[in-house]
């Protein structure tokens, strides 16, 4: 038995030390890899699931799902079924009107600190991200998009100087991937939004906050009713389906 370097008690294993940091970086990386596929909707709003499936389908230990799933129902993604399992959070149209809403009043507001102080160069290279084509599956199009479209909007709040604004459109970003990725992902199709990325850059670098707001509101105006159209259509025409392994979805420790 080691003991404590005074004498006073039993020291704890090294090994048992050490395990506490390695349970909680996979947990960590399980949450990771699930959240993902609940944000990108490959795992459908609705969808029934036990732990057992998880574990199978993401390739995932028994500890580091619990922890994962432990961590997604605290945020919202999921509900815990007693003695069924857990299920998948479903997405409303109310989810679309209350995130939309709050962009609606915040956008403009970004716009208007921004004005005069943003780096074009940067914005060009993010609006230039979002217009890109890849030549791959329609749902990985719409990650990437997503990817570069959050950070178009995002460069805009930071200019703003503003922290507050910058995470809560940080967070109502992150909410509208998964409404995105349902309506858009789900019936095959990419948003098409960007020339209003190029005025609102033309009206950013020119100081013009008036019409950098007015452009912005427009902007999630326009992709509120598509986005809403799309969501609309997705719930229509989507069935759940039980939960398969699919190697697709990658793994994790």
């Amino acid at each position: 038995m080691t003991t404590s370097d005074d004498g006073s008690r039993p020291a704890r294993p090294v090994a048992e030390v050490l395990a506490v940091p390695d349970a909680t970086r996979k947990g960590n990386q399980a949450y990771d890899v699930m959240r993902r596929a609940i944000v990108s909707c490959r795992l459908l709003p609705g969808t029934r699931f036990t732990e057992a499936e998880m574990m199978e389908r993401f390739a995932l230990g028994k500890a580091s799902c619990r922890i994962a799933l432990q961590r997604l129902a605290q945020e919202g993604f999921v509900s815990s079924m007693p003695r069924h399992g857990y299920r998948v959070s479903p997405v409303t149209v109310k989810d679309v009107d209350e995130v939309f809403a709050l962009r609606m009043e915040l956008e403009p507001l970004a716009a208007r600190g921004a004005a005069g102080r943003v780096n074009r160069a940067h914005l060009e290279r993010l609006e230039q991200a979002c217009r890109r084509r890849i030549t791959v599956d329609v749902g990985n199009q719409i990650d990437f998009f997503l990817e570069a479209n959050r950070g178009f909007h995002l460069a805009i709040a930071a200019a703003s100087g503003n922290g507050r604004l910058y995470r809560t459109l940080s967070s109502l970003l992150d909410e509208m991937t998964r409404l995105v990725a349902l309506g858009f992902g789900v019936q095959g199709v990419r948003p098409n939004i960007e020339n209003d990325h190029t005025a609102m850059i033309e009206h950013l670098v020119a100081g013009d906050a008036d019409s950098a707001a007015l452009v912005a509101r427009r902007h999630v105006e326009t992709f509120r009713d598509m986005t809403l159209e799309k969501v609309i259509a997705s719930l229509r025409d989507t069935a759940v389906v039980p939960v398969r392994p699919s190697r697709a979805d990658g793994g994790a420790p």
